[in-house]
């Protein structure tokens, strides 16, 4: 059976646009991993995007190139899709109710996502990867 991840949105990003993490990551992409993703990170992923563009990082067009790609790429099977449901919400919040970790809610969800679905986070947050290690989940952060 193949091994399978979760990609956080700081990941899926930094394989379409250029950062420095992004030799490891495209890395990654080609080791045979079935990659996983939600909806959360979709939406994630365009916003990283959107916000790139209003800040001078990219034009508009290369954007919409990379958007175009990343829906091209969902499209054909390069993710599986893991759909938000109750339980992930639900294991979110009691995480975020321990009160002891700088835990923002799409962070929680990323963590439920992983925890619930069994599979190994791929974050290159390393605040992401720190709080997944206090709550048990498996997590491997790349770094540049």
């Amino acid at each position: 059976m193949r091994e399978s991840a979760y990609l956080d949105s700081s990941v899926v990003v930094a394989y379409y646009v250029p950062e420095p993490s992004s030799e490891r990551v495209q890395a990654f992409y080609g080791s045979g991993v079935a990659l996983a993703i939600s909806e959360l990170v979709e939406l994630e992923v365009i916003a990283a995007l959107s916000l790139r563009v209003r800040i001078g990082d990219l034009d508009r067009s290369q954007a919409r190139q990379m958007v175009r790609l990343f829906s091209e790429h969902m499209d054909a099977g390069l993710y599986a899709r893991v759909h938000l449901e109750v339980t992930h919400y639900r294991w979110a919040r009691e995480a975020i109710s321990r009160l002891d970790l700088p835990l923002k809610s799409p962070d929680a969800l990323h963590l439920a996502v992983a925890q619930r679905e069994r599979l190994r986070l791929l974050t290159a947050d390393r605040q992401l990867a720190r709080n997944a290690e206090a709550l048990g989940v498996r997590v491997e952060l790349i770094e540049a």
